[in-house]
């Protein structure tokens, strides 16, 4: 039998990108700086967490080793003796952009070759005409926003009017999306989905990467909550992906968080989603359970990224890092002869970094499976190379981007 399970820590990268300073990040390394404030006690909340980063288990699969990989830094403090079938290594990112969809199709063997569309940090953001189609063709009375701005701050500012006058709340952000915030129930949840199929219609012109429902709650500025009934309407991947080439061959996509939507559904054998990191894993570990030989359980977990990353908190990231963690040994338990765990990241969110955005990193890659030799995979020139890997795990033939290092890592027959 052979199974994979790849999960993603969405935003957890490890520093080190090579092009860096284009995208205006050099320097930027979200687990480093998370584990520096930590060491310096600038991650302490009461209630939360206290004192040093304490990842024993992603440690034991080598994720010192992969920061060390990534940028040449010491990671001291992860001494943990690794596990004897782990691996580590670090991967570059060689797509356009700093975000979700770039980096999970480059994940799934697929680069991003092409430029996104991106909106101007201006006042409005938006073209008047795509402003007027809008309106027009979403039947409402006019927009809020229409400028770039954090998720949260922005339905502070102009919730309250929304509940008022009935106007979605348009933003956007240096990513190539569109999002709109609209209250749950006085706009209502599926209006917001119509709107927001209308919407991403509209500026597939545009080469705009996604367009995403923000739906909250509360009724004044003070109580506001965004949900989790978020909804991604991503452009289709223009080629085959891992995932399509599995499924062509009738193998199973179980899909865990926002990755049916990243990939526009296709590719996709089901859907299971769930409200916050945690409920999350419960659906990835059933996933595992029902996995059988040839399937892949997909799962992205993205409140490292909405939840800590955007919003700059380090203490919420490291505690949120720490949770994970103690929940690995549950997958470890679940993994059968022939089966490959990979743990990895789509980019970076660098929480103690300028503004609230993406920021352009290496990211770790790292796990293990029974059987496995394990070791040091280096820096991999693509992410593609995850994608390639696991192609060849489940016996795919190969693919046209990246190189697997499945040799590396397999046991002796």
């Amino acid at each position: 039998m052979a199974r994979a399970f790849l999960f993603v820590l969405d935003s957890f990268g490890i520093g080190g990108a090579a092009d860096a300073e284009r995208y205006d990040d050099a320097g930027a390394n979200t687990l480093a700086h998370i584990a520096e404030a930590c060491a310096e006690e600038r991650a302490d909340r009461d209630g939360l967490r206290q004192g040093p980063l304490f990842v024993p288990h992603m440690a034991s699969l080598g994720l010192g080793k992969a920061a060390e990989t990534a940028t040449g830094l010491g990671f001291a403090h992860f001494g943990t003796d690794l596990l004897a079938n782990a691996f580590h290594g670090a991967a570059q990112e060689i797509s356009s952009g700093k975000d979700t969809p770039s980096g999970h199709w480059e994940i799934a063997g697929l680069p991003v070759r092409f430029d996104w569309g991106y909106f101007p940090d201006t006042v409005p953001a938006f073209p008047a005409d795509l402003t007027e189609a809008i309106i027009r063709e979403g039947k409402v009375s006019g927009i809020l926003g229409n400028c770039h701005a954090p998720g949260t701050e922005i339905i502070e500012r102009f919730g309250e009017d929304h509940i008022r006058t009935g106007k979605p709340i348009c933003y956007t952000s240096v990513d190539s999306v569109l999002q709109i915030a609209a209250h749950e129930i006085h706009f209502g949840l599926e209006r917001l989905y119509e709107l927001c199929q209308v919407v991403r219609r509209l500026v597939d012109p545009l080469r705009i990467g996604r367009v995403i429902a923000r739906p909250f709650v509360g009724e004044t500025s003070a109580t506001f909550e965004r949900t989790y009934n978020r909804h991604d309407y991503a452009v289709p991947p223009p080629e085959a992906t891992l995932l399509d080439r599995l499924t062509a061959r009738g193998s199973r996509v179980i899909a865990v968080g926002k990755i049916g939507d990243i990939f526009a559904h296709r590719g996709i054998s089901q859907v299971r989603k769930a409200a916050g990191n945690m409920a999350m894993f419960d659906q990835a570990l059933g996933a595992m359970d029902e996995a059988g030989d040839g399937d892949l359980v997909f799962a992205n977990f993205v409140d490292f990224d909405t939840e800590f990353g955007h919003r700059r908190d380090v203490a919420g990231y490291a505690a949120a890092l720490e949770a994970f963690d103690r929940r690995l040994p549950e997958a470890f338990a679940k993994l059968k002869q022939g089966d490959l765990l990979i743990l990895t990241a789509d980019h970076g969110n660098d929480p103690t970094w300028r503004g609230t955005d993406h920021t352009r990193e290496r990211i770790p890659v790292i796990g293990t499976g029974p059987g496995l030799k394990g070791g040091d995979i280096g820096l991999r020139a693509t992410f593609a190379d995850i994608g390639e890997t696991v192609a060849e795990h489940l016996r795919l033939a190969r693919g046209r981007n990246g190189t697997s290092f499945h040799a590396t890592i397999r046991g002796h027959a």
